[in-house]
């Protein structure tokens, strides 16, 4: 596995503890964008294992895209645009509490599902 490749999961797991803790403290706008980062960064990690360097949104939402027809999974796709969501929540701060907690639960299942390719 390549530098960028161990230094993405690292980034994931931080993101999402760190949105815990602003969970617990109700800072809904700041939650959302960190796991919105622990989302982006799980999908860094499957590419860079696969030596594949996403530099773009655009980037990413093609490998979530592959990755959705490689598994047969429509729920990859899905879990992403929540978390996509999420980061327009943490510039609009227009989502109620209980959609961020329902939105980290779907970040959670989302890495869950990503980390099985490592």
């Amino acid at each position: 596995m390549d530098e960028s490749a161990e230094h993405y999961p690292g980034l994931a797991q931080k993101y999402l503890r760190e949105s815990e803790e602003l969970l617990t403290g109700k800072d809904y706008t700041q939650a959302s964008e960190k796991l919105w980062g622990a989302a982006a960064e799980i999908v860094k990690t499957v590419a860079a294992k696969r030596g594949i360097e996403l530099r773009t949104h655009r980037d990413l939402w093609q490998f979530v895209a592959d990755l959705r027809a490689e598994l047969k999974d429509p729920e990859v796709s899905r879990l992403f645009t929540v978390a996509n969501y999420l980061h327009q929540n943490f510039y609009e701060g227009i989502m109620p509490p209980e959609t961020v907690m329902d939105g980290a639960e779907a970040v959670k299942q989302l890495i869950g599902k990503l980390e099985k390719l490592l």
